[in-house]
């Protein structure tokens, strides 16, 4: 028990250990507390998707869970991008880290990453010394490619949970309150009671008529690329 402890907090392998830990910690509190702890990072992926945002949009409210949880086709990065991506875009798209949660992918790197190392160091007997951290270093490529392929099945069930991690609300035929003037194709955002719970949603009017602030409406139906819905008046 002793050696395995050795092991685990070795100088070699210390670093992940502690980061595992850290993110264990995080998921327990998540799960306690209920509270998101969801890092506000924002991905610029430089892509033209199809999704009818113009600079209209009022509030401000896209958030890291907007990039993170959101579902990147691969038709819009390779066939529709408007410049050629960064490499660190491309690499962010590739190993899931966008089109999933991403400290969901990034706790099965860290764990897949440590894994690899803590089992290769110990295998070897080079858990103290140089050779360790080189090993710990080439680990890291490994630890990338058994996580794309780790994580690609979730993509298909994350696909079917809005960005809390609940199952999906049908919105359409709700009364809902807006929060900002919309009007042709600005898009806006509104307020929508939905099995007990107060949501927001993004909206555009559905003939293009002018809808004021805390207007109530009727949500009509869902925009073709499931990013927002289109109301009118009651």
């Amino acid at each position: 028990m002793e050696n395995y402890f050795n092991i685990l907090f070795s100088e070699v392998n210390i670093a992940l250990t502690l980061l595992l830990i850290i993110l264990i910690i995080y998921w327990l509190a998540t799960m306690i507390t209920g509270i998101d702890f969801d890092l506000d990072i924002d991905v610029d992926i430089d892509v033209d998707v199809d999704v009818d945002l113009d600079p209209g949009i009022e509030g401000g409210n896209m958030d890291f869970q907007d990039v993170a949880n959101a579902e990147v086709d691969r038709d819009h990065v390779v066939n529709k991008r408007t410049r050629k991506l960064k490499w660190w875009q491309i690499f962010l798209i590739y190993f899931n880290f966008v089109g999933l949660p991403f400290m969901f992918t990034f706790t099965f790197w860290i764990f897949l990453w440590w894994m690899i190392s803590l089992l290769t160091t110990s295998i070897t007997g080079s858990y103290d010394n140089s050779f360790g951290y080189a090993i710990v270093l080439v680990a890291f490529i490994p630890a990338l490619i058994l996580t794309k392929i780790v994580t690609t099945p979730f993509k298909s069930f994350f696909k079917n949970l809005n960005k809390d991690g609940d199952k999906a609300v049908d919105f359409l035929g709700r009364k809902a309150l807006l929060l900002s003037s919309i009007s042709g194709d600005k898009l806006g955002n509104a307020e929508v009671m939905a099995d007990g719970n107060v949501m927001s949603i993004y909206v555009k009017s559905l003939d293009g008529s002018k809808l004021s602030f805390r207007e109530s409406v009727l949500i009509i139906k869902q925009s073709d690329d499931k990013n927002y819905f289109l109301v009118s008046k009651e």
